[in-house]
């Protein structure tokens, strides 16, 4: 085969074959002249110079036709290539080539193909057929770069169901010329603000006016739900006025936590986009697909789930809304993973924010769960030790009563607990180091901050208090502790929890930074401190509640000038939750409200541990 293939040329024998396989060069042979000429080629159409590439051929018209459809028709941002083997008759040959195409999108394109070549008296050129661009390319096709939308992922919560889902927002925009050339700039613009004042009360015709014609072209002006707009539409016939319609999550249900699915959105709305699909095809000319080339099919995102349950989502929410007379706030968790399962807040409490998770409050009462831990971690007292529980109590020049200054006598700390000793509590917190709530706090999540994707959040605060007054009142937690009903959700939940504070998270995939020390409590104090809580319900401050199962928990009335809140902290199975209700007083509105959130779910139902 080796002397098959040989030519003589200026007196000297080489094999075409050896100098393919072996790659030699510097040697001028048959390889080497149409190599050079293809390669020549091909660096000029690589620059996308194609009328020097289209020189190069035996046909410089319809390959510069050629090549430009070729660039034209898949968006081609830039072309390399390589050269391989090539196979030499006479004066034809045939050089393997491969193609890399770059793209947009950062999609790439290779393939292989071969390119005929033909000698002439002028030397090696490109013989010019369609399969010099691709194999598959017939005579008098195209190539064409086709995308693929990818479905935008949806947001589900922990129960299985959507909770937001693609659809679409009509972005308002306004163009002063093109109003100024149907009327008055300031016409149109008064009589969109005044249409679109309902949904945007923060919208200003002066600022349009001025911006918008400053400006030039199309000016935002607000978004609005599809279902607004179709509302909206003849009222928003306005000269000038221009609208688009806009890919977007949407909520499912309009009344499902909008609060947190609005700042959910914030978060994931980036990620949701799936990778587009794209294919190359050959087209005829009829413009029919003839062939596919290239075909990556659409990649949607992975949808996003968050921990939240719409069942108890739903029921908290019920709960909450029954008034509009008290701002009400509820969280609960799950204390067997830190899921949130639910935030919920009436329209009164929306007002000031998100105090749910980042509203601090002095927590009363519902504080002597840490004051008890704090006891039975230091071998201060334990449920069956008799304390006393008078009316009132003097520590240092501090007086301290206990609601209508009730008094029990000497009973044990668990009967102190259940009925709720502000004088029983105080006196062991008294006689705590200065460190003492603080580290126990923290080791039931409250001082650390949390980083929760999706959600705003502050635990709460409990300072070290070396001063004995200051020790005694955050012992009952009328001092300088404050907690958010998340923080106080989250101290019940590390008693269900055995002792390990959970790590709350709302986006699963998200995981929730934690900055501050987090020890954790002995599950012996756990222990003793459960049947101090179940006191509570069975017979002490939260019996209201008594009817809604095996419930542990702690009621709290926090003082404060002119008034007091009113709270109700606990757990039932792998349920932790906390409730505020702001200026509430007595603790028994907090307790209802928790009920009837109870009373909502379905019947037994206890948020059994979810991976």
């Amino acid at each position: 085969m080796w002397q098959m293939r040989r030519r003589v040329i200026s007196g000297t024998c080489v094999s075409v074959s050896a100098l393919v396989v072996l790659g030699v060069a510097g040697c001028s042979t048959a390889d080497d002249g149409p190599r050079q000429a293809v390669e020549r080629f091909l660096t000029a159409y690589g620059a996308h110079n194609t009328a020097a590439a289209a020189q190069l051929t035996d046909n410089a018209s319809q390959a510069r036709t050629d090549l430009d459809a070729a660039w034209k028709g898949i968006s081609a941002e830039k072309m390399t290539f390589s050269t391989g083997k090539a196979e030499v008759s006479g004066d034809t040959a045939d050089i393997g080539v491969t193609y890399h195409w770059g793209l947009p999108g950062g999609r790439e394109w290779s393939y292989p193909a071969r390119i005929a070549m033909i000698r002439t008296d002028a030397g090696w050129g490109v013989r010019w057929i369609s399969t010099d661009i691709h194999p598959d390319l017939g005579a008098n096709q195209r190539l064409s770069l086709r995308t693929m939308g990818a479905p935008r992922a949806t947001v589900n919560e922990s129960d299985g169901s959507e909770v937001m889902v693609n659809g679409t927002v009509v972005g308002i925009n306004f163009d002063a010329q093109a109003a100024a050339a149907s009327g008055s700039v300031a016409d149109s613009v008064t009589q969109l603000v005044s249409v679109l004042k309902p949904f945007d009360p923060s919208l200003s015709a002066q600022k349009i006016a001025e911006e918008s014609t400053a400006g030039g072209g199309s000016y935002p002006i607000t978004r609005l739900s599809q279902r607004d707009f179709d509302r909206l539409r003849d009222q928003l016939a306005i000269p000038g006025v221009e609208h688009n319609e806009q890919a977007e999550l949407v909520p499912k249900d309009p009344h499902f936590a909008p609060a947190l699915l609005t700042e959910v959105k914030k978060v994931v709305d980036s990620e949701v986009d799936g990778r587009a699909g794209w294919r190359v095809v050959t087209v005829n000319p009829n413009g029919l697909d003839a062939d596919v080339l290239a075909d990556h099919a659409a990649q949607p995102a992975p949808a996003v789930s968050l921990s939240l349950s719409r069942q108890v989502q739903t029921a908290a929410q019920r709960a909450v809304d029954a008034t509009d007379r008290f701002q009400v706030a509820m969280v609960v968790i799950q204390p067997s993973t830190g899921h949130i399962l639910a935030v919920a807040q009436n329209r009164s409490a929306d007002r000031d924010g998100p105090i749910a998770t980042a509203g601090l409050y002095p927590p009363g009462s519902t504080f002597k769960m840490v004051t008890a831990a704090a006891a039975i971690s230091r071998n201060l007292a334990h449920p069956g030790t008799m304390v006393p529980c008078p009316g009132e109590i003097e520590i240092g020049p501090r007086r301290i009563p206990n609601y209508d200054r009730f008094s029990l006598g000497t009973v044990p700390m668990l009967q102190a607990f259940a009925n709720s000793c502000n004088t029983t509590f105080a006196k062991l917190a008294s006689e705590m180091g200065p460190s003492d709530l603080a580290h126990t706090a923290a080791s039931m999540g409250i001082g650390q901050h949390y980083d929760i994707a999706g959600l705003a959040s502050v635990s709460g605060s409990v300072p070290i208090a070396p001063e004995l007054v200051a020790r005694t009142e955050d012992g009952f937690g009328q001092g300088k502790v404050l907690v958010s009903p998340l923080g106080l959700a989250l101290v019940a939940a590390t008693v269900a929890h055995n002792g390990k504070a959970p790590v709350p998270q709302l986006i699963l995939g998200k995981p929730t930074k934690v900055e501050g020390p987090q020890p954790s409590l002995d599950p012996s104090v756990v222990a003793e401190l459960r049947p101090m809580m179940r006191a509570v319900v069975q017979q002490g401050t939260g019996t209201v509640i008594a009817g809604q199962g095996d419930i542990l928990g702690k009621t709290g009335e926090a003082e404060f000038a002119g008034g007091s809140h009113a709270w109700f902290a606990g757990y039932r199975g792998d349920l932790a939750f906390a409730t505020l209700v702001v200026r509430g007083g007595d603790s028994n509105n907090a307790v209802a409200v928790t009920r009837d959130m109870f009373a909502s779910l379905p019947p037994g139902y206890a948020a059994a541990a979810r991976s």
